[in-house]
């Protein structure tokens, strides 16, 4: 599927659906360690604030470790192509390195378990790191079309809604009920499931991407190799990453503090009074956040190009997570409730305003927060046409890089004013009673971060270079000079 008039190379509709999978592999792994601060707290036995802090250090030595795995992609050229292999390596990295931290951890002498926690984390997050980045550098190859890169969007969105719905429902009405809380069985269930899923998904990936993964669609057309010096060269030069980079890393601190385990039980379990209404919100949201999404995507972004499409989506969930703080301190949160849990009586204001704004606030940040990934390529062909240089590694790693240094803050930001509350030694839980300053930090964490992220997403697509027209033009002077390469090698 390629148009050598014009340069572009199109993949067919079912390897992007399936290529999506590669991100819900690690984006399951990502829920999962959503409670690995109450393993730490509850079973290796560490404070709230070091257990915050240490999950934060981690983050940052991913971010570190980024930099060089890029580089290995990008250097990278193989039988099996640039990209597979990491794939596959990751997520059994992830697997076999997360069945040991949870499995034998808490099994060692106590003055060892803390030691013993941190260097497997550190292992596991090469893993994640290997399989996530692919999800981004695989892009380019993927497909360079404009009009066809925001469908990635699509089956991502629609998967990652569909996860997580799925995964809280699980959590909160099946795995917590079941252990009896987050012990060792909630754990060992947890990993059973989670890891043979994204293992499956991990392969069907894989065999999307392999028609794809070959020197042809890489760049110019040819494996080239790559520097360290030139992560600089490209960080300072490329202006579309770096106001990408502005854009995705605060919505990603927002997205992680919202989707933080305590934050969803001192909403639910606390505020709203039932825990189990975590998951009922998603169940009961979740087909029409999809509908948005795709038609944000799907018809936003193809016809008038991603940049317009990360703007409706950021407009739109500002507005509606400030109403969200005005539904919570106006109205009452205890009468939310749903057909078929506890405590639903019959439909009320709150609620219905709730799954109002709900929807609506999901739709347009999942369009904003997935169209992300789609738009990294568009910075990588930028380079591209900017340097001559196919570094589509170091896009992805730099990207992710500065994401997850600022996005680690997100398990500190929830710990810290947990503990300035007085909830220094455990975190709060279901059966902790309300107050008005805990209803303050889980809105604060909710809708508050997100608005701030959702801000800084206006300011920086301002200076954001990629229209449509300027991603058409890019592709037309990339096939050309790629032409120009192949009629003087074949001189």
């Amino acid at each position: 599927m390629n148009d050598k008039n014009t340069g572009i190379h199109r993949a067919k509709l079912w390897q992007i659906g399936c290529f999506a999978f590669n991100n819900s592999a690690t984006n399951l792994y990502m829920f999962f360690m959503n409670f690995i601060a109450y393993y730490l707290t509850g079973m290796v036995g560490v404070g709230v604030v070091v257990a915050s802090t240490v999950i934060t250090t981690l983050r940052i030595w991913d971010g570190v470790t980024d930099p060089f795995i890029g580089y290995l992609i990008d250097n990278t050229s193989t039988k099996f192509g640039k990209n597979r292999p990491f794939m596959l390596i990751g997520n059994i990295i992830l697997a076999v390195a997360s069945y040991i931290m949870l499995h034998v951890t808490h099994l060692l002498p106590t003055g060892g378990r803390f030691i013993f926690f941190v260097i497997i984390y550190m292992i596991y997050i090469i893993g994640y790191t290997f399989q996530c980045v692919v999800t981004k550098s695989a892009q380019t190859c993927l497909t360079n079309d404009p009009k066809q890169r925001p469908l990635f969007t699509i089956f991502d969105g629609i998967y990652n809604t569909i996860l997580f719905a799925a995964v809280p429902i699980l959590v909160s009405s099946v795995l917590v009920p079941r252990a009896g809380g987050f012990n060792e069985q909630f754990f060992h269930e947890m990993w059973m499931i989670v890891a043979p899923i994204s293992f499956v998904f991990t392969l069907i990936a894989i065999f999307a991407i392999a028609p794809k993964d070959r020197p042809e669609y890489f760049g110019m057309g040819k494996a080239e190799k790559v520097q360290l010096k030139d992560y600089w060269e490209v960080l300072k030069g490329n202006k579309a990453m770096q106001m990408l980079i502005v854009s995705a890393s605060t919505d990603k601190l927002a997205m992680n503090t919202q989707t933080n385990s305590t934050v969803g039980i001192i909403i639910f379990g606390i505020v709203c009074g039932n825990y189990a209404l975590s998951g009922a919100v998603s169940a009961y949201t979740s087909i029409p956040t999809m509908l948005i999404l795709m038609f944000g995507a799907g018809y936003i972004a193809t016809r008038m190009g991603q940049r317009q499409a990360m703007l409706f989506g950021t407009i739109g969930g500002l507005i509606c997570s400030i109403l969200m703080v005005v539904l919570f301190y106006m109205g009452d949160p205890t009468t939310l409730a749903f057909p078929g849990y506890d405590g639903f009586t019959g439909w009320n204001f709150f609620t219905l305003s709730f799954i109002v704004l709900y929807v609506l606030m999901k739709g347009f940040t999942g369009v904003s927060g997935n169209i992300v990934i789609p738009m990294t390529a568009d910075c990588a062909d930028y380079e591209v046409y900017r340097s001559g240089k196919y570094v589509p590694g170091l896009m992805g790693t730099l990207f992710s890089f500065v994401d997850k240094l600022i996005s680690s803050l997100s398990a500190t930001i929830v710990g810290m004013m947990c503990a300035f509350i007085g909830f220094s030694e455990q975190l709060p839980t279901v059966d902790t009673p309300y107050s008005d300053t805990l209803k303050f930090v889980g809105l604060f964490c909710m809708f508050g971060l997100p608005i701030l992220g959702l801000i800084c997403n206006v300011i920086a697509m301002k200076f954001y270079p990629l229209t449509k027209e300027k991603m058409e033009s890019i592709q037309e002077e990339i096939a050309a000079t790629k032409a120009r390469c192949m009629e003087e090698a074949s001189a």
